[in-house]
C-alpha cells in the first residue's frame, strides 16, 4: 500500500515539477505577455497556474494507472515525450516570444496528447477520460497563442 502511495506521489510530482521549472525559466516574459493585445476569451492571468496544476495532477494520476503493463509500457513513453514537448512551450512563448513557432509547437503537443489519449484508452478509459481536459485546455491554449501571435505582429 505504502509503495503504491509513493508511486502516486511520485507520479503527480513529475509533471508537477516539469511544469514549476518551465514557469520559472520563462516567468520574466509573463510580465510582458501581460501589456499584450489579447483575443477574445482571454482568461485572467491568475487562472493559468491554477488549470496547470489541477492538469498536471490529473496526468500524475493518469500516468500512475498500470492495468496492462505492456499497453502502459506504450501509453507512458508517448506520456513522457508530450510532457518534454509540454516543458519547452511556455519557454519558447513566454522567454522567447516566438509565437508562431510556439503555435506550431502547440499543435505537436496536441497530437501527441491526442495520442497519449489514445494509447491510455488501452489501458484505463477513465485514465483516457481524465487526460481530456488537458487536450481541451491546449485546444484553448491553441487559440489564445494563435490570438496573441495574430494581433501583435
Amino acid at each position: 500500500m505504502l509503495y503504491k502511495i509513493k508511486g502516486l506521489a511520485v507520479n503527480i510530482g513529475l509533471p508537477l515539477v516539469v511544469g514549476g521549472i518551465s514557469a520559472y525559466i520563462s516567468s520574466a516574459g509573463m510580465k510582458a505577455f501581460s501589456a499584450m493585445k489579447q483575443p477574445p476569451l482571454s482568461p485572467p492571468a491568475a487562472l493559468f497556474p491554477i488549470v496547470w496544476t489541477v492538469l498536471y495532477i490529473l496526468m500524475g494520476i493518469v500516468a500512475h494507472s498500470d492495468n496492462d503493463r505492456n499497453a502502459s509500457d506504450k501509453a507512458l513513453t508517448v506520456y513522457l515525450v508530450q510532457l518534454g514537448v509540454n516543458f519547452f512551450w511556455s519557454i519558447f512563448f513566454f522567454k522567447f516570444g516566438w509565437y508562431l513557432f510556439s503555435f506550431l509547437w502547440l499543435v505537436l503537443l496536441w497530437v501527441l496528447i491526442a495520442v497519449t489519449v489514445m494509447r491510455f484508452y488501452k489501458v484505463s478509459k477513465i485514465a483516457a477520460y481524465l487526460l481530456v481536459p488537458y487536450l481541451l485546455w491546449v485546444s484553448f491554449a491553441g487559440y489564445l497563442n494563435l490570438g496573441v501571435f495574430i494581433l501583435n505582429r
